[in-house]
């Protein structure tokens, strides 16, 4: 046999090497990473439903976890939790697509307000419409609703300027739009609040050049304020609970995903100090046969979040200073990871805040 650029190369490159022999949880599709995390980096998260995964774990594991916008000390975790606190680096809820995280950055910075400011119910309540299910009920009145929002584009700014990695999941190109100036909103108005004008609130499935062009704009948007920022960017794994194309969501989904895919591929080849980790290959590959997805075929359960999070751990955990070996969870963290993952249901999931769920009752 001739020599070829096969021969001699690596198990990694090998299917048959690297992926069908292995029990599933043995299968890491990472191969390199330009840079680790230290244990002192700030690393913020931002994106979809799945972003929320990464940012518990990141606490969980030692990671230096960075919110700006956390609740008053005196409420409960939990109840932090309903109104949307710790669950982001900031209080912005999900962000599903790369438009609406370039709409995001313009606004903290002034540079563009959306004609279509606040939602107010028949009860006098104030919903955001681009944050509008972070405050159960509704704000009180405008003004506590314009004091919120100028604190967390405050915030915003915050963890712009002094984030050292920046990690952010894309999940979604079908998107919803005011016509009169382009503004993007989270989900389609008047499923979780606001009300549907079909005049204006037009339907918007971008394509690859859109999300290249709006990812890039934004992470140099980013960079142009924080010069040393890192990013890591996802995809996420969880399906659409519904699409507004008039075909099958199924279809709708594999275009979603590998639009992100491929916009994910082109933005990092672009970006020095930017990866691309695979978390949506982790739960989705084929050498799961589906274990990683709970009985409602949509959310990720969390063995498999816990297989996506030891990879990112073994990759991007930098050792510790003098240090030869990983970064690990502490003795006793580490042991009730390992006393939970014994008793772990293989269908059991830790929900999440997702404002796409509001589409799921309609």
């Amino acid at each position: 046999m001739s020599e070829n650029p096969y021969r001699n190369a690596p198990d990694y490159r090998f299917w048959r090497k690297s992926v069908a022999p292995l029990p599933l949880h043995d299968v890491d599709p990472v191969v390199a990473n330009a840079f680790g995390i230290q244990n002192s980096d700030k690393v913020a998260t931002a994106g979809s439903c799945f972003a929320q995964h990464m940012a518990r774990h990141l606490s969980m594991n030692g990671f230096s976890y960075f919110v700006t916008e956390p609740a008053h000390p005196t409420i409960p975790p939990n109840l932090a939790a309903e109104f949307n606190y710790g669950i982001f680096s900031a209080r912005y809820g999900n962000i599903y697509t790369a438009r609406q995280l370039l709409q995001l950055l313009r606004r903290a910075y002034g540079q563009f307000v959306p004609i279509d400011d606040c939602w107010v119910d028949a009860s006098g309540s104030c919903f955001d419409p681009f944050r509008p299910q972070i405050q159960k009920g509704g704000f009180a009145n405008r003004a506590e609703f314009g004091i919120d929002r100028e604190k967390h584009l405050g915030k915003v700014r915050q963890m712009v300027e002094q984030m050292d990695v920046f990690v952010f999941t894309l999940g979604l190109t079908e998107a919803w739009i005011d016509d009169r100036d382009g503004a993007v909103y989270p989900i389609c108005p008047g499923t979780a609040a606001g009300t549907f004008d079909p005049g204006r609130h037009k339907f918007r499935n971008f394509r690859v050049h859109d999300v290249i062009e709006d990812m890039s704009t934004a992470l140099k948007f980013i960079r142009d304020r924080n010069p040393a920022v890192k990013f890591i960017l996802t995809v996420s794994p969880v399906p659409l609970v519904a699409t507004a194309e008039d075909r099958h969501v199924v279809v709708s989904n594999t275009y979603s995903k590998s639009c992100l895919r491929v916009a994910c591929e082109e933005v990092v080849a672009a970006f020095p100090d930017c990866e691309y980790f695979p978390s949506y290959e982790i739960i989705t590959g084929n050498f799961t046969r589906g274990m990683y997805f709970a009985d409602d075929l949509r959310s990720v359960t969390e063995p498999g979040v816990q297989h996506v999070m030891n990879i990112f751990m073994r990759h991007y955990a930098s050792p510790l200073s003098g240090d030869a070996a990983p970064r690990l969870p502490p003795p006793a963290e580490q042991q009730r990871q390992e006393q939970e993952e014994q008793h772990l249901s293989s269908k059991a999931y830790i929900a999440t805040v997702c404002d796409e769920e509001a589409l799921a009752s309609e």
